[in-house]
């Protein structure tokens, strides 16, 4: 038996925003646009983070790897990497004089940040 009932059929949904319904409100974020100079940040932390991977690994390189990868994370969500993150990245930056001579990506990476 056949019905008249009304369907819906709703195919791919990524990178959609919809609402259904009566009073239904529909609001999209789809991620922000960092400005030249954070992305020049966010390209030096992804390549230092790559070479930090071919390197021994030691508890001060972790350190080093986890405050680039929030960095990352901050910028892919906000568009730009705060002061306080920026300040911690020198810090650790400054601790690591010896990776900054090994490192071509470090020593730039530590020119971004003011170090």
């Amino acid at each position: 038996m056949a019905t008249n009932d009304p369907s819906v059929s709703i195919g791919d949904v990524s990178h959609s925003t919809f609402a259904i319904g009566a009073h239904s409100h529909a609001e999209s974020h789809h991620g922000t646009t960092a400005t030249p100079g954070d992305q020049e940040l966010l390209a030096a932390v992804r390549e230092l983070r790559a070479d930090l991977a071919r390197v021994r690994a030691t508890a001060q390189t972790a350190e080093l790897d986890a405050a680039l990868a929030d960095t990352e994370g901050e910028i892919a969500r906000t568009g730009q990497a705060t002061p306080t993150r920026r300040e911690r990245l020198r810090e650790l930056l400054g601790d690591s004089q010896a990776l900054l001579g090994v490192l071509a990506s470090a020593a730039t990476l530590a020119g971004l940040v003011g170090l």
